[in-house]
């Protein structure tokens, strides 16, 4: 068990204890603490009782505290990094303000990741310092286009998602600092626009999130604001089970098995498929885990709120950052990563594939593996995943209207494609755990890199005519989708993202490009 840590040693004996490595017991500490000082924030630093600057100075000092505790002197990058790009976001042209704090931000992460892997011991520490940095460049590089976005653009050149996050001024020190660092997402995220979080340090996003919803003021919610005890007491139970199911299978069914020298001569090839879904499985509650217990953290404060449904039912999604049952029963390599890191693949579209002028998919892809880190795992995963994400487009294009035409037979293609789904992720994801580039190889190789070679003769063997038909079809139709869209709310227009729970994502991808839905 891993003891090295930059942060605290104060929990050190609970370490033991428990059999965890200190900087994971940081970690989690650290997280419930967070949960207790949101549910004080909200009871006594309540927006109506206090004003926006002592909240911001809470949050900001709570938040650099906890950032101080887990990750110790490493916690210093944060503050450089937030340094050198708040220059950037106050003086630099509007035009290329976004260039500038992408590359400052992103090159900046970039090297403490180089740091912490190459210079330091490799994989030593097992709660990753560079989490909050990740979180920060989010937050920092979706500011720069906001304002961007409000400052420099006009507004017909926008889609409606970017209107509604455009920031038409500059952020203050303390403001800046506040959205970056506060308590309730520093360690964890998620990442959440500037503009929902100070709507919901000044109190005012309850009422714009209804007003939202359901088009014009309603008395009957303006009576008492929603609270979010029932929703937080939810997100911990599954951050419970998650974390029982985390601690109990991972042991039983570690990852690194599959390249297990003595496993690989002894078992048959559909031995390997269940044991790599199983193993793949068993490795996602930690992530369960941390991303629920942090989007609880923010609703136990008060933030996440996204309005009402139809039925007066409150909605706390605005911030989550998965959906278990969508990604557990995917049946599409899309599906299940826009249920997975919902707000990084926001920030991706928002930042990357929105705004690519070339090869979208791509660009996005490479943004979120320089992103994700420097191990040689994250590359060869999110280059295989571009290969899939293009070879399943495809497919799906070409096959599933030929299942439509009964309900069973889509049921048989339902359950094919959440088999082969399942089987591809898993394929996929395996170096994104293996992190180096030995193992990894030998897990392809092992495989006969074989879904590497479909996903190269798909677009080879099938006609693209499907496609563009659809193309062509989408093109036909626009314009009454257009006129659909500013008639009824967008997340009943586009029931191809009904799969996706969270309100935000599901307004997001109904103004995708067409290709983005295939």
């Amino acid at each position: 068990m891993a003891t090295s840590t930059t942060g605290s040693t104060l929990l050190l004996p609970l370490s033991h204890a428990v059999q965890l490595p200190v900087d994971q017991v940081n970690f989690v500490a650290c997280q419930l603490f967070a949960l207790l000082a949101a549910i004080w924030f909200r009871t006594y630093l309540h927006s109506s009782k206090t004003s926006s600057l002592i909240r911001h100075v809470v949050a900001t000092l709570l938040g650099l505290y906890l950032a101080l505790f887990c990750f110790g002197w490493w916690d210093l990058n944060l503050f450089l990094q937030n340094g050198k790009c708040f220059p950037v976001v106050i003086m630099v042209g509007v035009q290329h303000r976004k260039k500038y704090c992408f590359v400052f931000a992103l090159g900046y992460l970039t090297l403490c990741q180089i740091a912490r892997v190459y210079i330091f011991d490799y994989g030593q520490y097992s709660a990753d310092f560079s989490g909050p940095m990740m979180i920060i460049t989010q937050k920092i590089t979706s500011l720069a286009f906001e304002v961007r976005d409000g400052v420099f653009c006009k507004e017909e050149t926008l889609t409606p998602s970017q209107r509604r996050l455009a920031v038409r001024h500059m952020p203050s020190l303390l403001e800046y600092l506040s959205y970056c660092c506060n308590f309730l997402g520093i360690l964890a995220g998620p990442l959440c626009s500037y503009k929902d979080y100070i709507n919901f340090i000044e109190g005012t996003s309850y009422h714009v999130k209804e007003a939202e919803v359901n088009g014009k003021e309603d008395i009957k919610y303006e009576q008492k604001e929603p609270s979010p005890n029932t929703v937080v007491v939810h997100k911990l139970v599954v951050c419970a089970v998650s974390l029982a199911f985390y601690m109990t299978a991972t042991r039983i069914l570690p990852v690194e098995y599959n390249i297990d020298e003595h496993f690989l001569e002894t078992s048959s090839v559909p031995t390997k498929v269940i044991y790599l879904y199983l193993s793949l499985m068993a490795a996602r509650p930690k992530y369960y885990f941390a991303w629920t217990l942090a989007d609880a953290i923010n609703n136990a404060a008060g933030f996440g709120f996204q309005g009402y449904d139809k039925n007066g039912k409150e909605n706390w999604d605005l911030v989550s950052n998965l959906n278990i049952k969508q990604i557990e029963f995917s049946t599409s390599f899309k599906m299940f990563i826009d249920n997975w890191n919902i707000q990084t693949a926001l920030w991706l579209k928002r930042v990357c594939y929105e705004r690519a002028t070339y090869s979208p998919t791509a660009q996005t892809f490479l943004l979120s593996a320089i992103w994700h880190g420097v191990y040689p795992g994250y590359y060869m995963t999110f280059f295989t995943g571009s290969l899939m994400t293009l070879a399943a487009r495809n497919i799906r294009n070409n096959v599933r209207h030929h299942f439509l035409r009964s309900p069973e037979l889509k049921f048989v293609y339902d359950v094919m494609t959440w088999m082969a789904t399942q089987v591809a992720i898993s394929y996929t994801v395996a170096p994104f755990v293996l992190l180096s580039v030995k193992p990894s190889l030998q897990f392809y190789s092992s495989w006969y890199y074989c879904l590497h070679i479909v996903c190269i003769l798909v677009p080879l063997t099938m006609p693209a005519r499907a496609r563009k038909k659809r193309s062509t079809e989408k093109e036909s139709i626009a314009p009454v989708l257009e006129k659909t869209n500013n008639e009824e709310p967008i997340c009943e227009q586009n029931s191809h993202v009904t799969t996706n729970n969270n309100s935000s994502q599901r307004e997001e991808t109904a103004w995708r490009r067409p290709s983005a839905h295939q």
